[in-house]
């Protein structure tokens, strides 16, 4: 459980943010200048807010009623940066192991070796930083971070100067983490994929304070959170489980409360949990169930309401089941249907539109 309640003047900007939220992996998102920086910087300390409170797991970071105010080293959170800024001189193992030979005895409960595995860092144990590529160097961060013992993870845009290949390695190992270890994670991005691959609860922050906070799913959906959001990338999530492997044709079915979904391959066993994204610009609508189409996903729904918008595109919240869906079409063809709230339509979501970026394991 994160419990903040916080007020910082930092020069111009105000940072004004009250939240709770219990969950693996909180996402903070938000733009440039939003204050998802600043927030994590008073989470470890570097940032002193003026007044409130800073709650992980009931245990006090800062309360301003109680005077207490811990310094960075007592609050055991491990911090990983958009850089790994590890320690030049040092090889591998000896990053890894900095902070946990200065946690003491009793608190080290995550051990090298599982971390070491789990990561899969083994072959790098003798090398120095420099000899690392971008997306094993922040493993490697990762590593250090954990075997400190934090009670809780930061992790400030850790991917943000990776290439697109690195960077979907160092996610599915986060995920292994998210999925291994109990250790919650507060997780910094402005990228809507990564928020929703990784995070369970979404706290949207703007201008300085929260405007929204609840699970992935609810607040990514919300068209009146677009501004903040993005239109380009404005969809909503999926919970779903693997439900069978085509070999022949290399792709995966997976089926959720609306029905199945097929896609390419997914590297999950059957029953296995996997979170996908559908952007509403991937969905098309029609009346009548499509015949002999190459469009392969189609789904029943219901139109629940529209975007309030006076240019040529406007987005229809439907519901599939009891899931969200977002479809982006022109207001002509919203008029030539004639949608209303209520009405039952097909849904179809090309089975090519799904990438690595919009699936991921829950």
């Amino acid at each position: 459980m994160i419990d903040v309640d916080l007020s910082r003047q930092l020069g111009a900007f105000r940072l004004e943010v009250a939240f709770r939220a219990e969950a693996p992996i909180v996402g903070l998102f938000g733009r440039s200048g939003s204050g998802k920086t600043s927030l994590v910087n008073a989470f470890a300390g570097i940032v002193r807010p003026e007044r409130g409170r800073i709650v992980v797991n009931a245990t006090p970071l800062f309360d301003s009623e109680r005077a207490i105010d811990l310094p960075p080293e007592r609050r055991r959170l491990g911090y990983v940066f958009q850089d790994a800024l590890l320690f030049p001189h040092l090889d591998v193992e000896l990053n890894l192991f900095y902070g946990f030979r200065r946690a003491p005895a009793a608190e080290r409960v995550i051990q090298p070796g599982h971390v070491i595995e789990l990561l899969g860092l083994g072959p790098f144990l003798r090398r120095l930083p420099h000899t690392l590529s971008g997306g094993e160097k922040q493993r490697v961060a990762i590593g250090r971070a954990l075997l400190a013992q934090p009670r809780l993870l930061l992790m400030d845009e850790p991917l943000a100067s990776l290439d697109v290949l690195r960077r979907d390695e160092v996610l599915r190992y986060i995920e292994l983490l998210r999925d291994d270890l109990s250790i919650p994670i507060v997780y910094v991005s402005h990228s809507i994929a990564e928020i929703t691959r990784l995070a369970d609860t979404v706290v949207l922050l703007s201008a300085g304070q929260a405007i929204a906070v609840g699970d992935v799913d609810e607040v990514m959906s919300r068209t009146d959170l677009r501004p903040q959001t993005g239109r380009y990338e404005a969809g909503a999530v999926l919970d779903t489980t693997v439900a069978a492997h085509d070999t022949q044709y290399d792709l995966t079915t997976l089926r959720f409360g609306g029905g199945e979904l097929l896609v390419p391959s997914v590297e999950g066993l059957v029953g296995e949990r996997i979170r996908v994204r559908i952007r509403a610009r991937d969905v098309s609508l029609a009346l009548e169930r499509p015949e002999r189409s190459s469009i392969v996903n189609v789904l029943e729904a219901r139109v629940v309401a529209f975007s309030a918008e006076d240019g040529p595109i406007v987005d229809v919240q439907l519901k599939v089941g009891e899931a969200p869906l977002l479809a982006r079409i022109t207001r002509r063809s919203r008029d030539q249907l004639r949608l209303a709230a209520g009405q039952r339509v097909y849904a179809m979501v090309k089975a090519v539109s799904f990438d690595r970026r919009s699936v991921g394991y829950a």
